[in-house]
């Protein structure tokens, strides 16, 4: 039995403004209709006897995951299983609970371990790979992927390959080296024996825990306590793991903890195409150029301009003379930065965070359990939202300290709890939360509920929200 166990905590802080740490990296769409962590698990599907699949994702992010999967077409009959870390702790704890799970579930089930947030135009090629990957995976290995370097790339780990092992499909592991400078990449590129480190594993369930065993036994002692101190629910769609357990355990990579130290460790040179997607420069690499140089996702339009790399939501950005830019406009954040500098994007986040800034982590618009928010304005003393209820959804009974609400229903019918009334808006009517009121929304009708929310109060955050029931488990 094959599982793809799909690692899924990310945030990308190099892809700000587009991920953000409520929005990660794995939920961005790169000029087609799937997401990144949508186009991850579709690659899947063609494997043979695939009947489940884990994903391992922060527990905020497990409502949008659970979209993500249901509406990708081809996953009916195909169980999903979502294990939910209250926190991230790197690929090692992360793989070690996957492991722990599939062997409830199989003891002898082989593990396909994938990022979400790689890019992989042949998938035929990788389904092939991954199915050599799973044989050699039957003898005990300790199975990477390694791809063929196409240039001395700096921002990659590097393999070392050795000698070939007796299947002929992968070759020994000789040496892991970290990301190196432009000459000791263009020595690796030259060599010919070096890979790229692409951060994929393929192993079998007992193989991967023995290794834990001996070269991290604490990770998996640790593993093991959250795990038997984690529950299951909603028919094994999702195990909540226990943060006390599962947040004592060391942060440490995969890499580290096992593969640098276990002798069962091969490599599977490939030449799928593949990217990790980790900068803007790498974004604007996966679009056809003009014959100067200049890609676009979005409207666009390029006058003398050379190299430059433009995305655009929802208007047109026009570059006028520039060379080697990238700039990605969103709703509230503009990034205008040069290629060379992709990788310093993060640090625009680290200052954001420091500060407090809502635009580290929130788009303007933001996804819930029951539908979307959009930020339309905000000022001193107010803030004015577009609220859209799913059909049948909605969100819980709760309180404000410091703000009323103004609820004005611009399609559908909302059905309002307002302490001990509960009552019908229709479209063009309104009604009133006040400060310290117990109040629910609920869309009873099979359209969408739209309405406008005007906030007025001392404080405005996010935070001021005290739940008494819900139906998504975030009372408390």
């Amino acid at each position: 039995m094959l599982i793809p166990i799909v690692l899924s905590g990310g945030s990308g802080t190099r892809l700000w403004p587009v991920s953000r740490e409520a929005f990660p990296k794995p939920f961005m769409k790169l000029g087609g209709s799937l997401s990144l962590l949508q186009r991850t698990l579709s690659r899947c599907l063609p494997l043979a006897d695939l009947q489940r699949v884990g994903v391992v994702t922060n527990s905020e992010y497990q409502f949008k995951t659970r979209e993500e999967f249901s509406t990708l077409p081809g996953t009916q009959g195909l169980q999903c299983t979502q294990l939910l870390e209250p926190m991230g702790r790197n690929t090692a704890p992360a793989i070690a609970m996957a492991a722990l799970w599939a062997e409830s579930i199989g003891p002898d089930a082989t593990l396909l371990v994938l990022p979400a947030d790689h890019l992989i135009p042949d998938e035929t090629a990788f389904q092939d790979a991954a199915r050599a990957a799973a044989r050699q995976a039957q003898d005990g290995s300790l199975v990477l992927f390694g791809i063929q370097p196409t240039a001395p790339e700096t921002g990659f780990g590097y393999i070392e390959t050795g000698e070939a092992v007796a299947s002929g499909v992968a070759r020994r592991v000789k040496r892991f080296v970290e990301k190196p400078d432009a000459a000791r990449a263009a020595q690796f590129l030259a060599a010919g024996n070096f890979v790229w480190n692409s951060g994929m594993f393929c192993f079998t369930v007992q193989s991967i825990l023995g290794a834990l065993a001996t070269h991290a036994p604490d990770v998996l002692a640790q593993a093991r306590t959250a795990w038997a101190a984690s529950r299951t629910e909603a028919n094994d769609e999702r195990v909540m793991l226990d943060a006390a357990s599962f947040g004592a355990c060391r942060d440490v990579s995969i890499d580290y903890a096992v593969m640098e130290k276990a002798e069962q460790v091969v490599v599977m040179p490939s030449s799928f195409g593949w990217s990790d997607i980790g900068s803007w420069k790498a974004v604007a690499e996966q679009f056809e150029p003009d014959a100067q140089g200049n890609t676009n996702m979005g409207e666009a339009m390029f006058v003398d301009a050379h190299n430059t790399h433009v995305q655009s939501e929802d208007r047109l950005v026009a570059a006028v003379g520039v060379d080697n830019l990238l700039v990605v406009d969103t709703p509230d954040a503009l990034l205008v930065a040069s290629k060379d500098a992709s990788q310093q994007v993060k640090e625009i986040v680290s200052r954001l965070k420091s500060r407090g800034h809502d635009a580290a982590r929130l788009h303007r618009t933001v996804a819930r359990p029951w539908g979307t928010y959009t930020v339309l304005q905000e000022g001193a003393r107010f803030k004015i939202k577009r609220i859209e209820v799913k059909s049948g959804q909605t969100l819980s009974l709760q309180m404000h300290h410091h703000r009323s609400e103004h609820w004005i229903v611009v399609s559908g019918t909302a059905k309002v709890t307002c302490d001990d009334r509960v009552f019908l808006v229709a479209a063009n009517e309104s009604t009133y939360i006040p400060i310290g009121g117990r109040h629910r929304l609920e869309n009873p009708g099979v359209m969408p509920l739209v309405m406008i929310e005007v906030q007025c109060g001392d404080y405005l955050g996010e935070d001021d929200i005290v739940r008494f029931e819900d139906k998504y488990g975030r009372a408390g």
